[in-house]
Order: structure tokens, then sequence, then C-alpha cells
């Protein structure tokens, strides 16, 4: 009887340890959820590239601010379609589309004597090369 007894306590023990050990998986893995899912979804892909909008122009600023497009717009990549590259003369296996921070509306102000394009309104639009 006495081995009885001590045969029960052991395997209640056990169970019982069991069960804390379950119960504190159980909490260490709703606790790495939380965080997981309380982590803010960051759009990695633009990542020390602002929205494209007006900025004041340090160097031009001298006697009065002059504002001027700045920051990203959309980008991509991808395959060329097997029926555009027969077209090409040089063949390309990666077409690209950009568009470019532009002005959709400026002034020229003169600047020590140089004219200067004073931004007032951004948007993404076809890239070309931007005149002082």
């Amino acid at each position: 009887m006495k081995g009885e007894l001590s045969l029960n306590m052991v395997t209640a023990a056990t169970t019982m340890g069991s069960v804390k050990s379950a119960g504190l998986s159980l909490l260490l893995l709703s606790f790495l959820l939380y965080i997981a899912d309380s982590y803010p979804n960051i759009d990695l892909s633009n990542v020390g590239c602002e929205e494209c909008t007006l900025r004041k122009n340090k160097i031009f600023s001298m006697d009065r601010p002059v504002y001027q497009c700045m920051g990203c717009c959309f980008s991509r990549a991808y395959p060329t379609p097997l029926k555009a590259m027969k077209t090409m003369t040089i063949p390309k296996n990666i077409t690209s589309e950009a568009t470019c921070c532009v002005a959709k509306h400026s002034y020229e102000t003169m600047v020590s004597g140089i004219p200067v394009k004073n931004h007032t309104m951004c948007h993404c639009s076809t890239c070309y090369f931007h005149k002082i």
C-alpha cells in the first residue's frame, strides 16, 4: 500500500509538471504572436525615400524661400514580354517603368542673378531632365 501511494504521488507530480510546462509554452507562444501582430507593417521598398512633396531648397533659399519637388514615386521592373522583345533592336530581358517627382506648376525667379524655377505644385509623372 505504501508503494502504491508513492507511485500515485510521482505520477501526479509528473502530470502537474507537464501541465505547467505546456501552460508556460502556450503563454510564451501567445506573447510572441501578440508582439508579431502588433509590430507595424512597414513597406521596405522605398525606405529612405519620402513621398513626392514640395520642400524648401536650402541652396537657393538665400533671399527668399525657393521650393522644389523632391521625393520618390512609382517604379517597377518586370521580364520583357517575348512579343515586345522581338521588336527591339537591342533585346533586353528586363523592362522597367518609372515616374518621377516633377513640378505641376512653377514660375521663374532670380536668385543672385541666376534664373531658378520655384515650384508651386508637385506630382508623379513622366521622368525628364530638370533644369535649374
